[in-house]
């Protein structure tokens, strides 16, 4: 109930999640559709995560659209979101194992996309501490996939 009757709820969405996230993905789809790989020049583990980021991105976004549409826009439309409704959702195999895709890509997603981060931002520049943080972006990746999975698990 808190949640739901908070002021201004709509604006706070808006503003603080779906515009950030919208300018994230539309960003990164372009990004994704201009951005040259080279795994198969190069099969350097560096650059299969570039591309396994720009194609969990486009995952993400997908994903992420559908399950708005599933449960906010429902929600909008008159439809109670509580367990019920996200087990019906999940009541066929195909939705889990779709679910279960979306989940891991935007956990991915967002794993490497820290681990680019402390890149980019000069946080980890050296070697020894880019390999570092390799393995806790990698910790951070198993322990929110376990709590991912264990969330959609317990729907069905």
């Amino acid at each position: 109930d808190f949640m739901w009757n908070l002021p201004f709820k709509i604006v706070l969405e808006v503003v603080v999640i779906y515009i950030p996230i919208l300018f994230h993905a539309i960003y990164g789809l372009y990004i994704a559709f201009t951005a040259k790989e080279n795994v198969g020049r190069h099969s350097l583990f560096r650059n299969w995560m570039f591309l396994l980021q720009r194609l969990t991105g486009i995952i993400s976004f997908i994903f992420i659209a559908v399950h708005v549409y599933q449960t906010r826009i429902q929600a909008a439309l008159g439809h109670h979101v509580d367990f019920d409704m996200v087990s019906d959702i999940l009541s066929n195999p195909i939705s889990v194992t779709l679910y279960v895709i979306g989940v891991l890509s935007v956990i991915f997603h967002f794993s490497n996309g820290l681990w680019s981060f402390f890149i980019t931002w000069g946080i980890t520049q050296s070697p020894k501490s880019q390999r570092f943080m390799t393995y806790v972006t990698l910790f951070v990746f198993i322990v929110i996939s376990i709590i991912g999975l264990r969330a959609i698990f317990a729907f069905v």
